[in-house]
């Protein structure tokens, strides 16, 4: 079954975010209190280059694989530290296509936008992490796997143990790339 292990926030631009008990999505707006929610564009570097650029990165999804993943390459890494907002199971996240919606408990449901370009402040949180989380498939093309992002079509609250349902959008689908 797909479901929510963990849901964090920070109400600062810090790389980590802390777990809660719920989180509150509001619709074209992402997390409630959370540093990255807004209609425009919150992450720094993306404020740099266009503040009025709408915020395709209201909420930051990875699933708990990546975890199993990374300690298996000698990283110790848990729920909120990567930056992400909702850590699911059992979802292959990275295989969506943009458009994808993701429902999430009782009312909330997230747009896949894209996926999360990993950088090198993750490297700050653990040596080799930024390495850890790109590889190669089997054409050669680069495969983030640092989780995704998407942006709030309807809002609600998220707890640990909510379920996850997938709906794809129509043919043909869109590989999602960083945003």
């Amino acid at each position: 079954m797909s479901s929510v292990i963990a849901v964090s926030l920070s109400p600062t631009h810090s790389f980590s975010k802390s777990p809660q008990l719920a989180i509150r999505l509001i619709e074209n707006y992402g997390v409630e209190g959370d540093a990255h929610a807004g209609a425009l564009v919150k992450h720094r570097y993306r404020v740099r280059k266009d503040p009025t650029a709408p915020n395709l990165c209201q909420v930051h999804l990875i699933h708990a694989e990546l975890f199993d993943e990374l300690r298996s390459q000698g990283l110790q890494i848990g729920p909120g530290e990567m930056g992400e907002n909702i850590t699911t199971a059992g979802v292959d996240l990275l295989s969506l296509p943009v458009g994808a919606l993701i429902s999430i408990g009782a009312e909330a449901v997230v747009e896949v936008t894209g996926l999360r370009d990993p950088c090198n402040l993750m490297n700050d949180l653990q040596p080799g992490l930024m390495k850890a989380c790109i590889a190669r498939d089997a054409d050669g093309e680069l495969v983030r796997k640092a989780g995704i992002m998407g942006t709030v079509l309807s809002g609600g609250e998220v707890r640990p143990g909510d379920s996850i349902r997938i709906e794809l959008p129509p043919l043909p689908h869109r590989k999602m790339g960083p945003v």
